[in-house]
C-alpha cells in the first residue's frame, strides 16, 4: 500500500479560539529546540516554516520524555511521571485541552501530519526501559530499545517531511537506529556513570573485554576490536537508511541530509580517535563544522556523505568487518 504524502501544515485562522495558544506553543517549542537540539536544529533550519515548527514541537515533547528518565530521582517517581505524560498525551490526541506549553503545538503537529500515536507510545516505552534495564544481552534486545527511543523519532519526522514510497518507514527507522548507535558509542562513559551499559554483553564476551575498562577510556587490542565492530554495525545502518534521502519530499531533503551528515560525522570522529571513549570529552562536531554542513545543504550539495564514502573506502581496504564477524 502506498502511503499518502503528508500535507503542508495549515496556518490556523486568527479568529479560531485556540489559534493564539497554538502559536504561542510553537514559539515555546522553537525556543526549546534552539537551546537544546545542538545537532538536529541545524537540519530544522533548512525546512519550510511549517515543517520546521512541526519538528520543533515533536522535539520539545520527546525531550521532555527523555529528561524524565535521565534526571536524578527515584525510579518509582519517574515511572509515575512517565505514566502521567502518556495519559496526558492520550488526552491531547483525543482532543482534550491539557495545561502545558508544549501540548497545543504537539497536538496540532500530530493531527496535521497524521503521525501514528503508536510511535509516540513506543517512544515513552523506550524511556521506561532506561528505568528498568541496565544492560542488554544481545543486539536483538538492544535493537528493540533503539527502535523505541530513536527509530520512532525517525518515523515521526518522516511524516512531517512527507513521503509516498511504502518502504520509506523502514528506512526512516534504520536511520534513527544509526543515530542512536552513534549516541551510544559517543556517550559510553556518561552512560556507565548512570549505571547503563548499552553495548551487548554478548559482544563483550566475544571480544574478551570489560565494560568498566571501556568506560574509563582504557585501550587494548580487544577494546579496539570491539569498538570497530560496534561502529561498523552503526555504519551499516547509515548505509541502508541513507536511501531515504530520495524518498522524502523534495523540500525536506536538505534537512535530512544535514542531520544525517552531522550524526555520521560524529561517528567519523569516534573512528578518528581509534575508538577510545574519552571520559568527559564525548566526540562532537564543532560549530564551524556544522555551519559548513549547513552551507553545503543550502547550496544543494546532497551527494553521498563524505563520512560514508570514506568509511566504505576504509572498510574495503580491510576486507570487511573486523575479524570477519557479522555486524547484524
Amino acid at each position: 500500500m502506498v502511503v499518502a504524502r503528508s500535507p503542508k501544515a495549515p496556518r490556523w485562522p486568527a479568529d479560531m479560539p485556540d489559534a493564539t495558544a497554538v502559536a504561542a506553543s510553537y514559539e515555546h517549542c522553537r525556543k526549546i529546540a534552539r537551546a537544546a537540539a545542538r545537532n538536529f536544529y541545524y537540519g530544522f533550519m533548512l525546512l519550510p516554516a511549517a515543517k520546521r515548527d512541526a519538528l520543533c514541537a515533536l522535539y520539545a515533547f520527546m525531550r521532555g520524555v527523555d529528561d524524565i528518565s535521565d534526571e536524578p530521582g527515584a525510579v518509582e517517581d519517574k515511572t509515575r511521571r512517565l505514566n502521567e505524560r502518556r495519559a496526558e498525551m492520550d488526552r491531547v490526541l483525543a482532543g482534550d485541552d491539557i495545561a502545558g506549553p508544549v501540548w497545543p503545538a504537539f497536538g496540532h503537529t500530530v493531527t496535521t501530519y497524521g503521525i501514528p500515536p503508536r510511535y509516540l507510545h513506543d517512544l515513552i516505552s523506550g524511556a521506561e526501559m532506561d528505568l528498568t534495564v541496565a544492560s542488554y544481552e544481545t543486539f536483538d534486545e538492544l535493537r528493540v530499545y533503539c527502535y523505541r527511543v530513536a527509530g520512532t523519532v525517525g518515523l515521526c519526522c518522516l511524516h512531517a517531511f512527507g513521503f509516498s514510497e511504502p518502504r520509506a518507514p523502514e528506512l526512516a527507522e534504520k536511520l534513527g537506529i544509526a543515530f542512536q548507535l552513534t549516541n551510544i558509542l559517543r556517550d559510553i562513559a556518561r552512560d556507565f556513570a548512570m549505571g547503563r551499559v548499552y553495548l551487548p554483553n554478548q559482544d563483550f564476551r566475544q571480544f574478551h573485554c570489560d565494560s568498566s575498562e571501556l568506560a574509563q577510556g582504557k585501550t587494548s587490542p580487544e577494546i579496539t576490536s570491539l569498538m570497530r565492530f560496534e561502529a561498523e554495525r552503526a555504519w551499516q545502518f547509515y548505509r541502508e537508511g541513507w536511501q531515504l534521502l530520495d524518498l522524502v519530499s523534495e523540500d525536506s531533503r536538505a534537512a535530512l541530509w544535514a542531520m544525517a551528515r552531522i550524526y555520521s560525522g560524529i561517528l567519523e570522529k569516534i573512528d578518528a580517535r581509534s575508538f577510545a571513549a574519552k571520559p568527559g570529552r564525548p566526540a562532537r562536531l564543532s560549530t564551524g563544522e556544522k555551519l559548513w554542513i549547513l552551507a553545503r545543504a543550502r547550496m544543494g550539495w546532497l551527494g553521498e556523505t563524505d563520512a560514508l564514502r570514506n568509511r566504505d573506502r576504509d572498510w574495503r581496504r580491510t576486507g570487511g568487518p573486523v575479524g570477519g564477524h557479522s555486524t547484524r
